[in-house]
């Protein structure tokens, strides 16, 4: 039995013993997810991202079609993935994962992505890896948001999941505290690597992609350690309006 299918049937028989509860209204869940039909429909879909990073663009622009400042200026990710734009009650799941220990809303969110790249399809990526957190901020929220939405996926999709090879060795600010310039500042040689890359072909998981410098500078150190193609695989994208 495959890695998917045996996912599939635990979700399954937890769904039986344990009937899901929409996280946002208390109505019960449907078709197995902690979100009811009614929220479900609700939540805000991105429906012609740009190609490169993933934010939303005129509904006039052709499939494939990229961004300007993707265009002027490309970020070190090949592709930003992510269904669902930061708005309406996105935001509250994702509060509520990060600073309510609402974990729940973690296995929901990498639900949502997970269907999303199965019905999106081509080659999967060799290894999964969440963004990790500086050893002090994950001492004081408990958990690695990413983590949890990277464990779902990688069971999802059968793709290993490394939480190892990549570490965070400063403690930066709070990048929602900062300007753009200060976001690529504040992660300059934020990140670093363990030991040689056991991949070429690597998903970066995050909750959500903001102005996207996080990503990109991780996608630049990944890239320099030999990645041919980085992917950056997100539940929500908000809208920066501006390049990384």
């Amino acid at each position: 039995m495959t890695p998917s299918l045996v996912y599939n049937w635990l979700i399954s028989l937890q769904s039986t013993l344990y009937p899901t509860r929409c996280l946002l209204c208390g109505a019960p869940g449907s078709g197995g997810l902690d979100l009811c039909l009614g929220c479900l429909a609700e939540l805000p879909r991105i429906a012609r991202p740009c190609h490169q990073c993933g934010e939303p663009l005129p509904e006039a622009a052709p499939p494939g079609a990229r961004c300007g400042p993707c265009q002027r200026r490309p970020p070190a990710f090949d592709r930003c993935i992510a269904p669902l734009a930061y708005a309406g009650p996105v935001p509250l799941l994702v509060a509520g994962l990060k600073f309510h220990d609402r974990l729940a809303g973690g296995r929901l969110l990498g639900e949502l992505l997970a269907r999303h790249l199965l019905v999106r399809g081509g080659p999967p990526p060799e290894l999964i890896l969440p963004i990790p957190l500086h050893p002090r901020r994950l001492r004081q929220r408990g958990f690695n948001q990413a983590l949890e939405l990277a464990l779902p996926l990688g069971r999802r999709l059968g793709v290993p999941l490394d939480r190892h090879s990549c570490r965070r060795n400063r403690a930066t600010q709070p990048q929602t505290e900062l300007d753009l310039k200060q976001r690529r500042r504040n992660l300059r040689n934020a990140f670093a690597l363990a030991g040689p890359l056991p991949a070429r072909h690597i998903a970066l998981v995050d909750d959500v992609v903001t102005t996207g410098s996080t990503s990109n500078e991780l996608a630049r150190l990944l890239k320099r350690a030999g990645a041919e193609r980085v992917e950056v695989w997100a539940a929500a994208r908000a809208v920066s309006r501006h390049s990384p």
